[in-house]
């Protein structure tokens, strides 16, 4: 990377989005490139939420950091497979919900047309359902 064209790295920007004013426009290009390899080229992410704080406890000091944001990374394998598997039992779920609300829809439709598949013998949902509208 050129020595001139250190100002317009994302590394660099966001590194002085950081600092106070009196110091981030003190450092030299050769200063900011040192400062981007000792700090691994990190980009600096846009989060929708970057909460950042310390908090005292006692004689100790605690950071702590909540990012929430859109997931940019390539996933791994074990996230893929966790995803399609979340999304089988999903679908799975879905399709079982809908065959049971179909089921007790056809089993209304014949209680109300009086139609008994089997002589006395009823689950009792129709006698519950009319009492629901009555």
């Amino acid at each position: 990377m050129s020595e001139s064209s250190i100002e317009q790295d994302s590394f660099v920007q966001g590194l002085k989005e950081r600092l106070p004013s009196d110091i981030k426009d003190s450092f030299t290009d050769e200063q900011l490139l040192a400062l981007k390899i000792a700090f691994g080229a990190r980009k600096w992410g846009k989060h929708r939420i970057d909460l950042r704080g310390t908090v005292n406890l006692w004689q100790w000091r605690y950071y702590f950091v909540l990012l929430i944001g859109r997931n940019r990374r390539a996933p791994s394998r074990l996230q893929e497979e966790l995803s399609l598997l979340a999304k089988a039992g999903m679908i799975s779920l879905f399709l079982m919900f809908s065959v049971l609300i179909g089921l007790l829809t056809l089993y209304l439709i014949k209680s109300a047309l009086g139609i008994n598949l089997f002589p006395n013998f009823s689950l009792g949902i129709w006698d519950w359902f009319k009492t629901l509208w009555h």
